[in-house]
């Protein structure tokens, strides 16, 4: 350790849209279940995750963590009025 303070978290709002631009790939794993976590207990149940189009790359690895997640019953990529295949739509369980 080189003395240095590790930064505050970044309070995330809970809305149900989650855009991931400022955040890191690694983080993702606990991020989106801690997420989904606060969305369900305010009885939020979908989620648009925006992960971008860039060179699918996020995407993919957003799509593999959520067939994993418990917590998720399915998802789709959003239409072309909600960002067609740089989001991406997360039911929840109830």
């Amino acid at each position: 350790m080189t003395g240095e303070a590790m930064p505050d978290p970044v309070p995330v709002p809970i809305t149900g849209e989650l855009d991931l631009h400022m955040f890191r790939p690694s983080d993702l794993g606990e991020l989106l279940p801690a997420y989904f976590t606060e969305c369900r207990a305010r009885g939020i149940h979908r989620v648009r995750v925006v992960h971008g189009k860039g060179t699918g790359t996020l995407r993919t690895t957003v799509h593999t963590l959520l067939r994993r997640c418990q917590q998720v019953r399915g998802f789709s990529a959003c239409d072309e009025m909600n960002g067609s295949w740089g989001a991406t739509w997360v039911e929840l369980l109830p």
